[in-house]
């Protein structure tokens, strides 16, 4: 019998806050992808439930509470090569975001900016499929799927 080879899985959450047709998007403080656009998320720390980690992460990262019953699930993402530091397996959730909520960079976010999702839209990762996913559910424009090689955290 041969024995597959185990690897280290992250698990992380990914959170679409959208309000008035847009969503709320960070700049990347840190490498990979430092400048580059992403989902408020982030690791699912010990003890935590997904839907907890998001509603967390999206207000360490945007200053922006939401109640975790008002999250809903667009998906998992679990390509092999979606994160140049290793394999992470990302659960993403939407989220109407409460009118009059000021957004503020927070943790590792460098800005944080409202984007109308759209085919000019290029997203760091795979988030721009996360997008599309949940803007399909949500109906909004979908961004379109970047082809994304990594390199050393960069894209070509």
């Amino acid at each position: 019998m041969t024995e597959t080879p185990t690897e280290a899985i992250q698990l992380t959450v990914d959170v679409v806050g959208v309000r008035d047709g847009k969503i709320l998007f960070v700049e990347r403080g840190w490498e990979p992808h430092k400048g580059d656009l992403a989902l408020p998320g982030g690791y699912v720390n010990a003890g935590e439930t997904a839907r907890a980690a998001a509603a967390r992460e999206f207000k360490e990262e945007t200053g922006v509470v939401v109640r975790e019953e008002d999250l809903e699930l667009v998906g998992f993402y679990d390509a092999p090569d979606r994160d140049p530091r290793g394999r992470f397996v990302s659960v993403a959730f939407a989220v109407t975001v409460p009118a009059g909520a000021q957004a503020t960079a927070g943790d590792d976010a460098a800005a944080v900016q409202w984007q109308t999702p759209g085919p000019e839209l290029r997203l760091a990762f795979d988030h721009d499929q996360i997008v599309a996913d949940a803007a399909k559910k949500l109906g909004l424009p979908a961004p379109r799927r970047s082809r994304v090689r990594i390199n050393m955290g960069r894209r070509d």
